[in-house]
């Protein structure tokens, strides 16, 4: 069957890293982009040149720079979206978000245990990175239900890392994050089926990648190093890799995997130290 839909992505960290990968291979092969990114002024730029490309390959896109954790204005962004998705039914089409990617990386990079409490996780940190990198998933996807933006055969991802089952000193408060990220997959996974929605929601697990969130954690190099000697393909995972797979991922014949962590890393996981 035919699905003759008018396609948009909704990605939550749309302006760099996985996100702006992602975005760019998807209005590739048609989808429209809705981008949400938080940035300052100097980053703006580079948010232009995404729009330029998107337009460029012949689609679409909506992108609003604000904080994705904000209850009043992920209810203005989306507004947004409807007044858009108004303006294709006016002229006679049907859209609907197929793809929903939480990809958002702000968190707090510090140990549970220091000397001076200042460079040690405490209450405010904890709790921010945990409503910015794991609950921010369930709010939204909440208002895009509920809003209709979502139909059968919409998809859900959430990007996750190794780091949601293992250490590294500075990872603590977003290690928890995305342990979070990955139950509440698992949780909408479970609804979303039992209301017979046709909708799926699965966590990425991509292999370690060069991105500015990954050049953030102080262990970084250290990082690099190791997963570039454990991955059997002897490179790390790439922006594009993550991409290329979310697009074949949102194809069809998929909607009955749901609820799980796939990876997407050339085997590093399962490879060991």
């Amino acid at each position: 069957m035919t699905d003759d839909r008018e396609r948009w992505a909704l990605i939550l960290g749309a302006s760099s890293g996985m996100g702006e990968a992602t975005a760019l291979t998807l209005a590739a092969a048609g989808y429209r982009i809705c981008g949400i990114h938080l940035d300052f002024r100097a980053a703006l730029a580079h948010v232009e040149e995404i729009k330029s490309k998107i337009a460029a390959a012949g689609s679409e896109s909506l992108y609003i720079n604000m904080n994705a954790a904000d209850d009043e204005k992920r209810a203005n962004a989306l507004a947004a979206l409807e007044a858009r998705f108004a303006e294709a039914r006016a002229a006679g089409r049907h859209p609907y978000v197929r793809v929903v990617m939480h990809s958002l990386a702000f968190g707090s990079l510090v140990p549970f245990l220091a000397e001076d409490p200042k460079g040690a996780a405490d209450r405010k940190k904890m709790e921010m990175t945990q409503d910015v990198m794991a609950n921010s998933l369930v709010y939204w996807v909440q208002d895009l239900w509920r809003g209709g933006f979502l139909e059968r055969g919409s998809k859900i991802y959430a990007m996750t890392s190794e780091g949601s089952s293992r250490v590294v000193p500075s990872y603590g408060v977003v290690s928890s994050a995305k342990a979070a990220l990955e139950s509440h997959i698992r949780q909408l996974a479970m609804e979303l089926a039992r209301l017979d929605t046709g909708v799926t929601a699965n966590a990425i697990r991509a292999g370690v990648t060069l991105t500015p969130a990954l050049m953030k954690i102080p262990e970084s190099g250290a990082i690099i190093e190791a997963a570039t000697r454990r991955n059997p393909t002897g490179r790390m995972t790439t922006t594009q890799d993550v991409a290329d797979a979310i697009l074949a991922l949102s194809g069809e014949g998929t909607g009955f995997i749901s609820g799980e962590v796939i990876g997407v890393d050339g085997a590093e996981f399962v490879t060991g130290s």
